[in-house]
């Protein structure tokens, strides 16, 4: 919300000499954080000037284009001002060249003199153009940076606000900036402050200065009227209308009602519309003015038909849903209630009648058709955290009296339909504040807080009764008075103190072993990041997963940041990979990256039951939530590309490759002591010839290897890229004990070495696990150190050798032991694999 400060400070006195400064300060501390101020004009310097143009004379160039030659007069000191050639044809002042088709004799512009530099160091001087010496230059108000309008210069009525123009003099104060601008962040919880008037209100109590509240009023009774309006939903309370005949459409808005909506961050219009968004600004309460000639019969607030259609005023047609109310007449629908009205009845620039409205909509009705629509606006985010309701008669007066004053108008009489409902009482102990902010706020302190607030306080012994004003509906429970008392009284008063500490029993045997995993990853040489939980279409395709791979069942956001990301992620790779592209954008080409997360993958659909907050859900409905959560397994992925080890003097550099896709899962493996099995397999998004499947008691917890080409190139992947994906939550499962590590025997190892031949079809890892089997407990581990494929094993055959180290955890094993073990392991290679020992 920006709130201009000459705005501001007509609507509440704040003491002499309070700066801006101040006023930020007083409103971070106690309501809402101030994130910047903004200074409106804050750029401009040098001569800028009102001026009167004497006379104006139109050019057609070649071009097609029609500049106009000015005299204007900017005042005896700046006319002549050692400048004769402002004198051409007996006419006095500055011959000025401008191409606004406003630049007409008898205008009072704003005047840009040479030496004088605009937004941007956009500096002026008198230059030679279109045959002439311009000198200075005419005005618009984005070229002052003052507002966004260039369809031509400004133009200033002879007199504003009783002060005669002049020219020559100082055109800032007229204009009125510099102008500081407050752009204060406001909560969804006070929604009342999305306007001057809630700014206005809290700043007077911060400073203890009166507030004269100029939409203050009770609520309004029914009113019969002119109008004929029916309200056929719960989610309308009350219906204001207000007819507004002979209206000048050609009426200027009144510079100060432009200038405080552009700083406020919108776009003057017409009067009318700028009427409406000037009094929704203020007092918070969104308005509406229909063209009373086209609309037909009684105004009816119900909700929408299925499949009525809607041209909003964006031009957009939009089918509704039964959940939207919409604003209707005998032709149909005429507006979105709370969002945006329609084009059928939409004001033109021939508009003399029009009628106002100003309603109150159930929040969530209005937050949820727009959200729905995707079709945010000032109105609906005012409506959807809350309008004061009396403001809907209020500020219907207000607009109407502005455009009989500045209009010419006439208004008519209201029409109200609707009661508004009682605010909710609340009784509470005057202790309560103190004991939950846990610092000394005596019921006096409480009492004068509140009742500063608008709320009506009724001390009752050691009990208060509490009804809040109309425009706080987010008072409602007996914890919401503390906290308004906690921002009023200040939170730094509140002194921060550390619960006692509790006996706990420490990390879970499986945050332990998450914990374990990670930094065995990290000390493999990885960097964790932390990716956007989001996944489109597009990283599904690039993944390349099938329709019926789990990886498939997305679940998709109602609201998603970004519509080419509308779906939580199914998979951490993509992330990464985003990440990785962009590392290489940045000439970063050697990388190893992990990432530890949930991904979340849809199960059958359900409706959730909501249980309601005044007691416990039932252990079914707690299961019946629980069904239809997506499942969110917690997952572990690596990405590694480019070098493993850097070119250096002592070395040549070692590319990165499956090996260590498979290390991240080794590692994590050993971390908690699982053993891991892998075996050859296909999976997308991995090449099919070189990707592994990792398997934990037999099943399988994920995969690693080189990824396939097409996904390295989609990707933008550098060539040759590895990854690693694996089910973090079923290996900590499979952990003995939670991940405790079985202790090393101190008994010494026999180590023996086996070469095996074996068709080159077979895979390493079979001839491991086999050798694995044969061999029983005494093995301690067998690693592959050797491939070897030539003449001396015969063609389609390889040879591979394998370390097995072989040790007892209660004494010394002899040759034969060892001997045994080793010949029991290769008789078990023989029978599964065919392997025979290499002579």
């Amino acid at each position: 919300m920006k709130v201009p400060m000459s705005w501001l400070q007509a609507m509440v006195n704040l003491p002499d000499g309070t700066t801006t400064e101040q006023v930020a300060q007083v409103l971070t501390d106690h309501t809402a954080t101030v994130e910047k101020v903004e200074v409106v004009g804050g750029e401009l310097t040098g001569p800028i000037v009102i001026g009167h143009i004497l006379s104006s004379i139109p050019e057609p160039q070649k071009n097609g284009k029609t500049i106009n030659w000015c005299r204007v007069d900017v005042g005896p000191r700046y006319n002549a001002e050692g400048h004769p050639k402002n004198v051409e044809d007996g006419v006095e002042g500055r011959g000025i060249i401008c191409g606004a088709p406003n630049a007409v004799e008898g205008a009072w512009v704003v005047v840009s003199l040479p030496g004088a530099v605009l937004p941007g160091g956009f500096a002026i001087s008198a230059r030679r153009t279109y045959g002439h010496m311009s000198d200075g230059m005419l005005c618009a108000a984005d070229e002052l940076g003052i507002g966004v309008d260039h369809s031509g210069i400004i133009t200033l009525p002879p007199s504003v606000e009783g002060h005669q123009l002049v020219p020559g003099e100082d055109a800032l104060p007229i204009l009125g900036v510099p102008e500081e601008v407050l752009d204060v962040d406001v909560t969804p919880d006070i929604g009342y402050c999305m306007s001057v008037r809630g700014i206005a209100r809290e700043v007077a109590h911060a400073m203890s200065v009166h507030f004269p509240d100029p939409y203050g009023e009770e609520p309004i009774s029914p009113v019969d009227g002119p109008i004929g309006v029916d309200i056929q939903s719960d989610a309308c309370s009350q219906f204001v209308a207000l007819p507004v005949t002979g209206l000048d459409p050609h009426a200027p808005t009144p510079r100060f009602i432009a200038d405080r909506i552009t700083r406020a961050g919108m776009r003057p219009i017409s009067l009318a519309v700028d009427v409406t968004n000037y009094v929704m600004l203020e007092s918070g309460q969104p308005l509406h003015a229909y063209d009373a000639d086209k609309v037909s019969g009684t105004i009816v607030v119900r909700k929408a038909h299925e499949g009525e259609h809607l041209v909003t005023l964006d031009d957009t047609e939009r089918t509704l849903d039964p959940d939207d109310l919409v604003i209707a007449d005998d032709s149909g629908a005429i507006g979105l209630a709370g969002v945006m009205g329609g084009a059928a009845t939409e004001m033109s620039s021939e508009s003399t009648s029009i009628i106002l409205e100003g309603a109150h909509f159930d929040p969530m009705t209005v937050a949820r058709a727009y959200r729905r629509h995707k079709l945010g606006s000032e109105a609906s985010r005012r409506f959807e955290r809350g309008v004061d309701p009396v403001c809907a008669h209020t500020a219907t007066v207000r607009a109407g009296e502005l455009l009989a004053q500045y209009g010419g108008a006439t208004v008519g009489e209201l029409t109200v339909v609707g009661e508004l409902s009682e605010m909710p009482r609340q009784t509470i102990s005057a202790e309560l504040p103190g004991r939950i902010l846990g610092t000394k706020v005596s019921t006096e302190e409480v009492i004068e807080i509140l009742t500063r607030s608008g709320v009506k306080v009724t001390a009752l012994g050691d009990s208060l009764s509490l009804v809040p004003p109309t425009w706080r509906p987010d008072l409602v429970d007996a914890y919401d008075y503390v906290e308004e008392i906690a921002r009023k009284i200040g939170f730094d008063r509140i002194e921060p103190v550390l619960p006692p500490a509790q006996g706990a029993a420490g990390l879970t045997k499986a945050q332990q072993s998450r914990r374990r995993v990670l930094r065995s990853v990290v000390d493999a040489g990885f960097v964790e990041l932390v990716t956007l939980p989001f996944i489109g279409d597009k990283d599904l395709q690039t993944l390349g997963v099938g329709v019926d791979d789990p990886r498939h069942a997305t679940v998709k956001l109602a609201n998603p940041l970004d519509d080419t990301h509308p779906y939580l992620r199914t998979s951490l790779l993509p992330g990464l990979f985003h990440a990785v592209a962009t590392n290489m954008s940045r000439s970063q080409e050697d990388l190893a990256v992990f990432e530890s997360g949930a991904v979340f993958r849809a199960v059958t659909p359900a409706r959730a039951p909501r249980p309601g907050v005044d007691e416990r859900p039932s252990d079914e409905v707690l299961a019946e939530i629980d069904a239809a959560l997506p499942a969110q397994p917690r997952m572990l992925a690596a990405v590694i590309c480019g070098n493993w080890l850097p070119d250096r003097w002592d070395g040549e550099p070692v590319k990165a490759d499956w090996r260590h896709a498979v290390l991240v899962a080794q590692e994590a493996a050993d971390a908690v002591g699982v053993p891991l099995e892998r075996k050859a397999d296909r999976q997308a998004p991995w090449h099919p010839g070189r990707c592994a499947a990792l398997i934990v008691n037999g099943k399988v917890i994920g995969h690693a290897g080189e990824l396939h080409p097409t996904v390295v190139s989609n990707a933008g992947l550098p060539q040759r890229s590895c990854a690693v994906e694996f089910n973090l939550d079923a290996l900590v499962a499979a952990a003995p004990h939670g991940g405790q590590v079985k202790a090393i025997s101190s008994f010494p190892v026999a180590k023996e070495d086996v070469a095996l031949v074996v068709d080159e079809s077979v895979a390493s890892e079979d001839v491991r696990q086999a050798l694995i089997e044969g061999a029983g407990s005494l093995l301690e581990s067998v690693e592959l150190f050797d491939v070897y494929e030539g003449e001396q094993v015969g063609e389609g055959h390889k040879s591979l050798a394998f370390n097995l180290r072989l040790r007892a955890g209660d004494r010394t094993l002899t040759d034969a032991e060892a001997a045994e073990a080793r010949d029991a392991a290769v008789s078990r290679a023989e029978e599964a694999c065919g392997a025979r020992l290499r002579s």
